[in-house]
Order: C-alpha cells, then sequence, then structure tokens
C-alpha cells in the first residue's frame, strides 16, 4: 500500500497497516461527524472529503454520524441538508449512518463506570468558580469535591439524570490531573445539566455529555480505526485516549489524527456567523448563492467536481492558512470551461436593426456547443433583420482602440455575418435606441468571400423576434475585507454593497427557455454565456414564465497558478 500514501495522514495509516502494527489485517473505517446546527459549508468539505476520500483511497468504510449531543439549535432540517450535501459532492456510507444520541444510555453507563472506578465524580463549582479554580502554567487547577466518596457521586450523578436539579448546580468531571500542563486534562467536565427538548430524544434526557467524552466512546463504538479531525482538536488527543484506554469497551481503540483547518478570504465561517447574516436577512437564506454554504454554493452553480478539485489541490498539511477564494473559482472555471455549453445572452440589450437584410426573413445557422468538446455536438440558432447586442458594443464616437460598432466600422456577429455600422437611432434624452448596420450577404459564419481582413471584433448577439427575456444576478464577493473575521473587527461591518446586482429585461437565446426547471435544491446545467462569464438557471426562483441566471463565475481568471 506504500504507493498509496500521498500525505501524511496516508502515511500514518500505511504504518497502521504494516505488519505488527495496531491495524495489522483491519479494514480503514473513519467517520464524518457534522453537528446538525446549520449547513455545511465548503470549509467542512476539506474534512468530508479526507473522512471519506481516505477510507475511499485505502479500500475501506466511513461512517457519517450526526453529533447531535448539544441540542441548543439543531433540527431535522439540518440534519436532511447534510446527508444531500454529502450525495452530492459523490460520497455515500451506506448503511452506517448513526446519530450521537443513540449512544447517550450507553455513554452514560460508562460515565457509571468511571465514578466506580474512582475516575470520575460530581462537582458543585459554579462556572465563575470553575475559571477561577482553573489555575495557570505555574499554579494547579483547584476542585475541593475531588475526594467527594463514590457512592455519593453515583447517588448524585443519578439524582442529575432524574431531573432533581437545576441547570448549573452539578457537573461529572473526570479524574485525571489538577496540575497538567494539558488544560484539557484537568479534570475536564464529562457530563452537564441542561432542561432542554433534543431534536429526537425530546425530553428524556436533561444530562448531556461533553463532546469530548462522548465523541471518543461513539468512535470506538463504531469500529473507527482512524478518526481524523481538524487541527484544534489536537490538544484534545490526550483525553480522547485517557477516555478509550479507561471505559470497558470491547474494541480497537481509534487512533486520532489531526490537520489544518480550510480559511478561505472575503468570507467567514463560523456556522454562528452565517446564522446571523440569515437570521438578520443580510442574505436570502443558508442557500443565498453569495453564502460559502454548499447549497449555496450549488445554487450559483458550483458543481461537485469543481469542489472536490479544489479540496485536491489545497491538500493536506498540519498547517493553517488562508487559500485565495481565486483558487476555488478557477477549478469551477476549469470544470465548466470544458463540460459548459456557449450560448449567447445579451445582459444590456440595444437593437441593432440590419437595414439590408430582407424584412420579413429568418435563417437557421449551425453552430457548436462547445468547442473543447466535440461530442455536445451543434445546435440551430435564428437570425433575421432585428437583434439586440450588448449596449457597450456600441459608440457614436469611437475611444482609443475600440475595435466593435462605430459608424463605418465592421465586426463580426459570432457566427453569422460581417456587418458595417452606419448609423444610430437616439430618443429624446440623448439614449441610443437602435443601431443601424448593413451586412455582407457574402459572409455567412463569418468568412468574407474575398478574404478580406476584419480589425473589428466579434460580437455577440440574439434574434429579437425569438429571443427570451431574463432576469440575470451577478454575485460578487460578501465581504470587502479579505479578513472580515480578524482580530478586533467586526465582520458585518464589512458586508459588500454591490455583492448582487440584479439586471432585468436581459434578452438570451431562445433555446434557454425550453430548458426544464431545475429542482429547489439540485444542480442545474451550467453555461458559458459568451464574452460574460457561466451562468446557471436558479434552483429557486426561476420558472418557465420568468428566467433566473446566476453568474457563477466570470471569464477573467484572478488566480495566479
Amino acid at each position: 500500500m506504500e504507493e498509496l500514501s500521498r500525505n501524511f495522514i496516508d502515511a500514518f495509516i500505511v504504518e497502521d497497516l504494516s505488519e505488527g502494527h495496531r491495524c495489522e489485517g483491519m479494514k480503514v473505517h473513519t467517520r464524518f461527524p457534522p453537528e446538525p446546527n446549520g449547513y455545511l459549508h465548503i470549509g467542512h468539505c476539506k474534512a468530508l472529503t479526507i473522512d471519506f476520500g481516505t477510507a475511499e483511497r485505502f479500500g475501506g468504510i466511513c461512517n457519517l454520524r450526526m453529533d447531535d449531543t448539544n441540542p441548543a439549535k439543531e433540527d431535522t432540517e439540518f440534519v436532511e441538508a447534510i446527508q444531500e450535501d454529502i450525495h452530492w459532492l459523490g460520497f455515500d456510507w451506506e448503511d452506517r449512518f448513526y446519530y450521537g444520541s443513540d449512544y447517550f444510555e450507553k455513554t452514560y453507563e460508562y460515565a457509571l463506570e468511571l465514578i466506580n472506578k474512582g475516575l470520575a465524580y460530581v462537582c458543585e463549582l459554579t462556572p465563575d468558580q470553575f475559571k477561577e479554580y482553573r489555575g495557570d502554567t505555574t499554579h494547579p487547577a483547584i476542585s475541593p469535591w475531588r475526594d467527594r466518596p463514590i457512592e455519593e457521586s453515583l447517588d448524585l450523578f443519578k439524582r442529575m439524570r432524574a431531573g432533581e436539579f437545576e441547570e448549573g448546580k452539578y457537573t461529572l468531571r473526570a479524574k485525571i490531573d489538577l496540575a497538567s500542563g494539558n488544560f484539557n486534562m484537568r479534570d475536564p467536565v464529562l457530563y452537564r445539566i441542561r432542561y432542554i427538548e433534543h431534536h429526537r430524544q425530546g425530553t428524556k434526557w436533561c444530562i448531556f455529555p461533553m463532546y469530548d467524552f462522548a465523541h471518543p466512546i461513539q468512535d470506538a463504538l463504531e469500529g473507527i480505526t482512524h478518526s481524523l479531525c481538524s487541527l484544534e482538536y489536537e490538544a484534545h488527543r490526550p483525553l480522547y485516549d485517557w477516555v478509550v484506554s479507561n471505559v470497558s469497551i470491547p474494541y480497537h481503540k481509534p487512533r486520532q489524527i489531526e490537520f489544518a483547518r480550510l480559511g478561505i478570504n472575503y468570507t467567514v465561517m463560523s456556522k454562528r456567523k452565517l446564522r446571523k447574516l440569515v437570521e438578520e436577512e443580510r442574505v436570502s437564506g443558508w442557500d443565498d448563492p453569495r453564502m460559502p454554504t454548499l447549497c449555496g454554493l450549488r445554487r450559483r452553480g458550483y458543481t461537485s467536481r469543481s469542489i472536490r478539485d479544489f479540496c485536491e489541490k489545497i491538500g493536506v498539511s498540519k498547517v493553517d492558512s488562508t487559500v485565495d477564494w481565486a483558487l476555488l473559482e478557477s477549478c469551477l472555471r476549469d470544470d465548466l470551461n470544458a463540460n459548459a455549453k456557449r450560448v449567447m445572452a445579451v445582459l444590456n440589450p440595444v437593437k441593432l436593426v440590419v437595414t439590408n437584410y430582407p424584412e420579413g426573413q429568418t435563417e437557421l445557422l449551425e453552430t457548436e456547443n462547445n468547442p473543447l468538446d466535440e461530442s455536445a455536438g451543434t445546435r440551430e440558432i435564428s437570425f433575421s433583420r432585428e437583434l439586440y447586442i450588448e449596449s457597450e458594443d456600441f459608440m457614436e464616437e469611437a475611444a482609443p482602440k475600440y475595435k466593435r460598432l462605430f459608424p463605418g466600422n465592421e465586426v463580426r456577429l459570432k457566427g453569422a455575418y460581417l456587418v458595417t455600422c452606419t448609423g444610430c437611432k437616439k430618443d429624446e434624452n440623448g439614449r441610443v435606441v437602435e443601431v443601424y448596420c448593413e451586412y455582407d450577404p457574402e459572409s455567412r459564419g463569418g468568412n468574407p468571400a474575398d478574404g478580406r481582413k476584419v480589425k473589428g471584433a466579434t460580437i455577440h448577439w440574439v434574434n429579437a423576434l425569438d429571443c427570451a427575456d431574463a432576469e440575470v444576478r451577478l454575485y460578487d464577493y460578501l465581504f470587502t475585507d479579505p479578513d472580515p473575521d480578524g482580530p478586533d473587527k467586526d465582520f458585518m461591518d464589512y458586508l459588500n454593497p454591490n455583492s448582487l446586482i440584479v439586471l432585468k429585461g436581459c434578452k438570451v437565446e431562445a433555446g434557454l427557455a425550453k430548458l426544464s426547471m431545475p429542482e429547489r435544491g439540485k444542480n442545474s446545467e451550467g453555461f458559458q454565456f459568451m464574452r460574460q462569464g457561466y451562468f446557471c438557471l436558479d434552483n429557486k426562483d426561476a420558472r418557465p414564465d420568468h428566467l433566473v441566471f446566476n453568474r457563477s463565475v466570470a471569464l477573467k481568471d484572478s488566480f495566479k497558478k
């Protein structure tokens, strides 16, 4: 298996699987344990692809487990969304789907076991006292209840479960080492009292295990061989190992391995802060295309291939770093460039009248769907006397080096004919409402019969007779600051007022009006609007009688490869 070793996690696993080591003869077994208190975002994708991808590379398996041991803000809505997102990325847990709350009874039994072993006790310190007695690097922590008799702790803990005490009255703490240099080992809390309804358990429980106690037990019960987690849990690893070593789980003890979290500029990754954006209606919801959530990215037109490619490119390391959002855009652009059909759409239209083209005539022109993919085939587009072009593709008085339409200049209409501008018509406010030109009938396809060279640009257009109306939404970074979540900053102060620009009255090829409307929450087909960028139908607001396109990414790649 040596050839599989591509990062330090793989190297650890290769070693563990080798002869005479801890996992010899075992199947690699990982897990992805999201908390169902929000939607998955791009930051979760790194952990997700590491957990599922590592198991995949080693021919192993990966569980999906909802970490619902903290009832606050957990909901089945988020459970379903997380499952949908993982499947969308191309991973599957088959029949290995669990809830952390499935193990509440077993975890409670292990807590009783620790008390009986003299390794846990019920403590009466208030939260303020807990902080006061925590100690520092030169002074150990203090707990006046550390030597409470076992029987007394057992009685109190059972009464805690029975709901006899108010919140904060008691906690259950592990008895480890009050003088440890690792503060996570200074008799950490294992259980606390919470009177709150659980999304699955209802009000059955009023004591809940802390993550550091519940998680290693859950891993061990499921037979996890490698518990892969973010770097913030590195200091918690001794406690993880202590738990699985001191409860009588008759299974293989998992190995925890940490990796650096994913940070991306121009966004925030905290679910609490993303929730604030939603609750204060600074965005339209968790699936707003400006959000870093997977449902938001999917709605914007990001593909699962591009996100997996992004995770592959950033790799796995032990050092925290911030990745340029432009890299994610570059991955999407590469995918769509190879796979998206090319179409024409005019976002700021002005009418172009081909004055010498026969009135009432319409012809069909054949054009390729994707010049990079012959299998994409061709389509027919209609051409007539009246077209729409971008208003910026005409200037009455041309600026230096301007190569588009201006009186006397000849340009190519994409896939159609050469035309020469002859003038324009303005309204009473001086705004150009029509541009006039003449076409060369011998230049069908854009190639003049006499072979002359055309210095003008090639511009896109749509047929005014059959084009469809559309609303187009242009997105930019949600924040103006590349580090909106930095020290001494309030991320809400850096919201970008121009992160969404809505263009109405756009004109698109007639064929786009025949598209099937995407299912809500599903990917819609991506298109390259020539010279504009990559777009997709909005999977929430688009209707057959109201086309809405989201710009997924611009054509220009700003990422320095």
